[in-house]
C-alpha cells in the first residue's frame, strides 16, 4: 500500500494483523521491508504490524536528499496516522534503529516500547561519515548499485552464514537489487549527518530491547553492551549465530524474542 506523506512522497507500507497494540518495523540499509517476512506472521497473531519501506528504498518514492533521520521519522509518523495508530512498539534494524531513535526524540509519547536490532546510538565518526559520502558520490557518478550488492550486502552476515547459507545472502541481494542509486546515495548522506542519541537515552523510560549479533562485523559487542546501559529500562539479547541481520540468520529466534518483548 502506498501512503502519501509530506512533500508528495509515497511510502510503501504493509499492514497485517489486528488489535489495539501495534508494532512498526523499520528496515536497515541497503534493504527493505521484506527482511521482516519471518517476523510479521508471528507478531501479527496478536498485534497490528506495520512494515515500511523508507523513502528512496524499496517501493517508496525516490526524491532529492539527503534523507535526514528526522525526515524519515516524520514519514513513519505519517504512516501511523494513516492507519490510525497513536502509539506503537517501534522496532528498527541498523539504519532503522537510527530512525527509531529520531522518532523517539520527536514523538516520545507515541513510543510504547523501543527495540534496536544491530543498531547503534552514537553518530558516525568523521572517517565513517566521509566513507558514506564517498560511496554516495560513487553511486551517483556510476548510476549503478553493483558496489552495494557486491560489498555491502555480504558484509551484513556472519562468516558462517556466508559459508553455509548462501541462499540467505542471495535473498538479501534480491531485496537490495531493485534500489535506485539516487535513493541509496541520499540515504548514505543522511546517515552521515545524523546526531547521536546518547543525550536522550536516559530520558526514554519505556521498555527498550537491544539486540546484538554475536558475530556482527559492523557493530562491536562492546558497543551494543554500552548502548544497553544508557537506557533506564533496557534488556540486552544476543543472537550468537548472527552477524548484522538476525531477522534472516536466526529468523525464528528473533521472532520469539520480539514476540516476548511485545507481550507485556
Amino acid at each position: 500500500m502506498q501512503v502519501l506523506v509530506h512533500d508528495d512522497v509515497r511510502i510503501d507500507a504493509r499492514i497485517d494483523g489486528s488489535g489495539d497494540d501495534a508494532i512498526v518495523l523499520i528496515h536497515g540499509f541497503p534493504l527493505a521491508k521484506e527482511i521482516w517476512s519471518a517476523q510479521i506472521p508471528v507478531l501479527a497473531r496478536t498485534h497490528r504490524v506495520v512494515a515500511v519501506d523508507l523513502r528512496g528504498m524499496g517501493g517508496s518514492s525516490v526524491v532529492d536528499g539527503p534523507y535526514l533521520m528526522e525526515t524519515l521519522a516524520g514519514d513513519v509518523a505519517a504512516v501511523m496516522d494513516h492507519f490510525s495508530i497513536d502509539r506503537a512498539t517501534i522496532v528498527g534494524h541498523s539504519l532503522g534503529g537510527y530512525v527509531a531513535l529520531a522518532f523517539a526524540r520527536m514523538y516520545v509519547e507515541r513510543v510504547a516500547r523501543l527495540a534496536l536490532v544491530c543498531s547503534r546510538i552514537v553518530a558516525d565518526t568523521p572517517d565513517v561519515a566521509n566513507a558514506r559520502n564517498e560511496l554516495a558520490t560513487r553511486l551517483e557518478t556510476s548510476g549503478s548499485i553493483d558496489e552495494i550488492l557486491d560489498k555491502n550486502v555480504p558484509a551484513l552476515f556472519a562468516k558462517k552464514t556466508l559459508e553455509n547459507r548462501p541462499e540467505i545472502v542471495e535473498k538479501a541481494r534480491k531485496i537490495a537489487e531493485n534500489h535506485d542509486p539516487r535513493g541509496l546515495a541520499a540515504m548514505l548522506r543522511g546517515m552521515a549527518l545524523r546526531d547521536s542519541a546518547e543525550d536522550i537515552a536516559p530520558e526514554l523510560l519505556m521498555p527498550v530491547l537491544a539486540v546484538g549479533g554475536g558475530a556482527d562485523p559492523i557493530v562491536p559487542r562492546q558497543e551494543t553492551e554500552r548502548m544497553g546501559r544508557l537506557f533506564p529500562d533496557a534488556r540486552l539479547q544476543w543472537m550468537e549465530g548472527s552477524g548484522h541481520a538476525p531477522m534472516m540468520e536466526e529468523a525464528d529466534r528473533l521472532s520469539a524474542v520480539l514476540e516476548a518483548f511485545t507481550a507485556g
